[in-house]
């Protein structure tokens, strides 16, 4: 078990590109991920999110139903783009870890979970 971070010196420019390509990959994957749950939640609890904005003119009841069909439609929209967005994060997280794999040959599992480490703290920093 590591206590505390370990920060890692960089000697060529190619191998720092390489692993902080994996890094800001990996990084957007989880925030990606962390929009697809907060979609499902508001789907499933049938609350609105803030970035919809659909306006109807009029107030009666098939109104208030077309305004609540076209919400739910968007959020199913945007949760199957979010997925889209994750499978190619995906892809292009596991091109640069091979790439990453090849340039820092034995080291590159411990700079891996250096990585993972530190995006793990982020992440907590940011969601909870």
């Amino acid at each position: 078990m590591m206590l505390g971070t370990t920060n890692i010196k960089f000697i060529d420019a190619q191998q720092a590109k390489m692993a902080y390509q994996y890094k800001n990959t990996k990084r957007k994957l989880y925030k990606t991920i962390s929009a697809i749950w907060y979609n499902k939640t508001c789907r499933q609890k049938r609350l609105t999110p803030k970035y919809i904005n659909i306006r109807i003119n009029g107030n009666n009841q098939q109104c208030r139903r077309t305004h609540k069909a076209a919400i739910h439609f968007r959020i199913n929209q945007e949760i199957k783009y979010l997925y889209t967005k994750k499978q190619k994060l995906n892809e292009k997280l596991y091109k640069h870890a091979l790439q990453s794999n090849d340039g820092w040959r034995n080291l590159w599992d411990l700079i891996q979970r250096i990585i993972d480490e530190q995006l793990g703290q982020e992440m907590e920093l940011c969601y909870f």
